[in-house]
């Protein structure tokens, strides 16, 4: 697939004067200086983190409400019931809280609850405060949901039960009507970050009753790999207080992880220590493959186990659920692939909806990504589930999903999300109507260029600039997540040295020079470009820079993302 190519713009004079500060390579200032660090300080909070830098929970609107009301509730001997999404930030949330408030109250008077996604679905839900209205829970503590749960939080205020919401979803104008409302995102809340996952958020509140209690706040650092993964599961932006918080989380990992992360390592065979891309890649796809194919509480009962031997049981499910999950993700996309290419009329269209009711419901989020890689375009992915459709959906890099989706919104029961990705419901009758509609929508609003996958470029540098030192620099640029990610590099007038070759078919295992200096390096699915390097013209290539180890031997290799003859735009 042809991409396009985005060289970022970067204030020279703000990178020099970075330069001069660091005594860097330029091309490492010029990374620094896209993504806001201008000044020597800037740059030593960033290669540096500190937690106590991390903001004062206090400034948090209703924080104080929540954090009486918590310990009200202890104080009252009243039961606490812990509330979350069954994803990985809600599990973790859910987690963090339950061991939290067990150190200081008594665990018969907690439990927690996590939704089912097939018999109650996203969110808060009426079959969970029924559970705590049965079980005479007073106090509901939600994490990762009920921002937009208005009427089922008003069922539970109706029968004396009281709701704090701890969610970083965008809110709607009117609030549920909750005792307090943690979201920095919500009107009249001057908190100075607005991108915590749901996990965070439930994290400021433990630092907020730490401090009312008298408890070191340092202790609360046991909890930071749980923090940590869900902000890697979350893709929130990898900045401010969420970089501090990885940044922490991923030593506590690699040092002295939670028994539930220990255990889901050893089932991944990890030998090497944990990064971001671990979390995203091998953790939290076993933690959400319970939710997508089984039950989501055993992630939870995964984390607050108390031994190795405890967490590694419930590790071991969750992996089975993962193959499970595979399987389905495998079998379902090269169905949908099927039914895609057979279609002409969809081949040419601007969207992508495909419907199979056997399909399972807990992954067609990811299989309408894996149509993206082949077919980039806003697409919806539909199943059934009981007397009606379910489907997820996931937009294109620069376009509007939610608000494509909202405009479809006659021919829907319900749908919600974001930007990038949404959910949906509708009667069957109403599918070729909603298709038709949505194909509408995108066709008359999406930028032609937004259906050409970007690249964006940090900086341009010559083969000769790759050296220990410099990759050294990048490693501390680590965690690497949105808005932050790993620099991505352009060198042009690259020559193939005479030894690159196709392995395994669909990658090319390059060989390139420029001014005498040879790099090999490695990218993945893009054997179709190699003819460019048989014409023995010059290549401009794009790629990050990472380590290879053979035979217990390291050396720096270009990680290339992208190929294209010089001298062409």
């Amino acid at each position: 697939m042809q991409k396009r190519w985005n060289i970022l713009h970067v204030d020279n004079k703000k990178s020099l004067a970075l330069q001069e500060g660091l005594k860097i390579s330029p091309a490492l200032c010029r990374v620094l200086a896209g993504r806001g660090v201008e000044t020597y300080e800037q740059a030593r909070q960033y290669f540096r983190p500190r937690l106590d830098e991390l903001h004062d929970p206090w400034l948090m609107k209703d924080m104080d409400k929540a954090a009486d009301r918590v310990l009200s509730a202890i104080s009252a001997r009243e039961k606490i019931l812990i509330f979350g999404d069954y994803d990985v930030d809600g599990t973790t949330a859910v987690a963090c809280m339950f061991m939290f408030l067990k150190k200081n109250y008594a665990e018969e008077r907690l439990d927690f609850y996590i939704p089912n996604r097939y018999r109650e679905g996203y969110g808060i839900s009426k079959a969970g405060i029924d559970f705590a209205i049965e079980n005479h829970f007073s106090l509901i503590i939600a994490l990762d949901c009920g921002i937009k749960s208005n009427d089922l939080i008003g069922y539970a205020a109706a029968a004396g039960i009281d709701f704090i919401v701890c969610d970083h979803h965008l809110p709607d104008p009117v609030l549920p009507p909750a005792v307090a409302i943690l979201n920095p995102k919500q009107i009249g809340c001057n908190y100075p970050y607005r991108e915590l996952s749901g996990c965070g958020i439930g994290f400021k509140l433990m630092t907020a009753l730490s401090l009312r209690i008298g408890r070191d706040p340092a202790d609360l650092t046991n909890y930071l790999d749980l923090v940590a993964t869900s902000i890697a599961a979350d893709v929130v932006p990898m900045t401010g207080e969420n970089r501090i918080l990885a940044y922490f989380g991923l030593q506590k990992a690699n040092n002295s992880p939670n028994a539930g992360i220990a255990s889901l390592i050893e089932l991944s065979g990890l030998k090497n220590s944990l990064t971001i891309n671990n979390l995203v890649f091998m953790i939290a796809p076993r933690v959400n493959a319970a939710g997508r194919m089984d039950d989501a509480r055993k992630a939870v009962q995964m984390f607050i186990s108390s031994s190795f031997e405890e967490a590694k049981r419930y590790a071991e499910m969750l992996h089975s659920d993962n193959d499970d999950r595979k399987e389905a993700d495998l079998q379902i996309t090269e169905e949908a692939l099927v039914m895609i290419e057979s279609d002409k009329d969809l081949i040419n269209k601007k969207t992508t909806v495909v419907f199979q009711p056997h399909w399972n419901k807990g992954v067609v989020g990811i299989v309408a990504s894996r149509l993206i890689e082949r077919y980039y375009r806003p697409t919806v992915v539909l199943t059934r589930s009981g007397e009606v459709l379910a489907g997820s959906a996931r937009s294109v890099s620069g376009f509007n999903l939610y608000e494509a989706v909202h405009a479809c919104r006659d021919h829907l029961l319900g749908y919600g999300g974001h930007f990038a990705a949404a959910g949906m419901t509708l009667l069957p009758e109403a599918i070729s109507s909603f298709t038709e509609k949505f194909e509408q929508v995108v066709a008359s609003t999406i930028a032609p260029e937004l259906l050409i996958p970007e690249i964006t470029i940090d900086a341009e540098i010559r083969l000769k600039d790759i050296t220990p030192a410099f990759f050294n620099i990048i490693c501390q640029m680590e965690p690497f997540g949105p808005e932050n990610t790993r620099p991505l590099f352009i060198a042009r007038q690259l020559t193939d040295s005479g030894y690159s070759k196709i392995v395994k078919q669909f990658h090319i295992r390059f060989s390139l020079q420029q001014d005498g200096i040879v790099f090999s390096g490695i990218g993945f699915h893009l054997s179709d470009k190699f003819e460019l390097l048989q014409k023995k013209k010059p290549v401009d290539v794009v790629f990050t820079i990472d380590e290879n180890e053979w035979n217990g031997q390291k050396h720096l290799q270009l990680k290339v993302a992208d190929i294209r003859q010089s001298g062409l735009n």
